[in-house]
């Protein structure tokens, strides 16, 4: 059976996609150097199994390259990284180590192991490196336009997996995604924020007028596609990840009131509360994805309101989840600002 090394699977997206390449029968290496977003209830479901085996360690640490020599991973899933903007805002250099450094030395690990042996690298990153798309959607030629250090750091990091795949024939790929959501998602991000909020009676706070629009896509489904693209994806190539389907953040704020009044009573408390906005927030992401859909046969599958049902449901059947946080995190999500 084959092999697979995760970083960052401590993680939102990384957890899950562990989740699944266990289901799949697949062996599972996990990398994590153990940050603040980084959870062990994420792993609760599979860490006894035998399919399963955690190591910490920063993909920046030269025993990184030991693990790929012992492992001997089929696959890298790189998805360790710095992810949240407002903490981009706040202090740029932690991103900059982490998604620019970290890669450069994941990159340099990899191109010495690859030499010896058959594998691949799928290196995770986002829709936010196209910046605003204010008609349309953006296509894999779309030039990159980042507005925040978080977006200008991924960026950075896809364009040295692509010099390496040109100048030293590295086999990798590399995946731009839209606004995942689902369970495990860190409460600095908009709907697990928002999802505690509502389980405890607190106003529900949305950026400047709220009208900023994201494409959602459920994180199960952007794990199948990442599954999709380690087995059938081109080396050398970029794939958009997406579900084609737009909601601003107020309309997201509505959805989730709606969906919790049929599942819980709600506090009067619950209302929604309009706060300063981002600096540079940008006002639109939209990808085009149909290159995965064409090429690699790839469709999501569960629609918002299925999945935000999903979600809120998991929230609030695992309300220990958020115990397992620093409360400063979970309270604050607007940075220091």
């Amino acid at each position: 059976m084959k092999n697979i090394i995760v970083t960052g699977g401590l993680g939102f997206i990384g957890s899950n996609l562990i989740e699944l390449l266990i289901k799949k029968k697949f062996n599972v290496i996990n990398i994590d150097k153990v940050t603040y977003s980084s959870n062990f209830y994420n792993i609760k479901e599979f860490k006894d199994s035998n399919k399963y085996k955690f190591i910490k360690c920063d993909i920046k640490n030269d025993k990184f390259k030991k693990i790929l020599f012992k492992y001997k991973p089929n696959c890298i899933f790189n998805l360790a990284a710095e992810t949240h903007v407002d903490r981009s805002i706040d202090n740029p250099e932690s991103f900059i180590q982490s998604n620019i450094v970290g890669v450069y030395n994941l990159l340099e690990s990899f191109k010495s192991f690859s030499k010896k042996f058959n594998s691949k690298l799928i290196h995770i990153s986002t829709d936010e490196v196209y910046g605003d798309i204010l008609s349309g959607r953006s296509s894999e030629k779309y030039p990159y336009q980042p507005s925040s250090p978080y977006a200008a750091s991924k960026a950075a990091s896809d364009h040295l997996v692509s010099s390496y795949v040109r100048t030293y024939k590295i086999p990798a790929i590399v995946t731009n995604c839209s606004n995942n959501y689902g369970p495990k998602q860190h409460p600095e991000k908009l709907i697990p924020k928002l999802i505690y909020n509502i389980l405890n009676n607190k106003p529900l706070p949305i950026y400047g007028k709220g009208k900023n629009s994201r494409e959602w896509i459920y994180v199960k489904d952007h794990c199948e596609a990442l599954i999709k693209v380690y087995e059938k994806g081109k080396i050398g190539e970029f794939y958009n990840i997406g579900s084609n389907k737009n909601l601003n953040n107020l309309d997201v704020c509505r959805k989730l009131i709606q969906t919790s009044k049929k599942l819980i009573k709600l506090g009067k408390k619950v209302k929604i509360s309009f706060v300063k906005d981002r600096p540079g927030h940008d006002i639109r992401y939209a990808l085009n994805s149909n290159k995965i859909k064409k090429k690699l046969n790839w469709y999501p599958k569960i629609s918002f309101n299925e999945g935000i049902k999903l979600t809120f449901n998991w929230y609030n059947e695992n309300k220990s989840y958020y115990k397992s946080l620093s409360k400063k995190d979970i309270i604050k999500r607007l940075g220091k600002r």
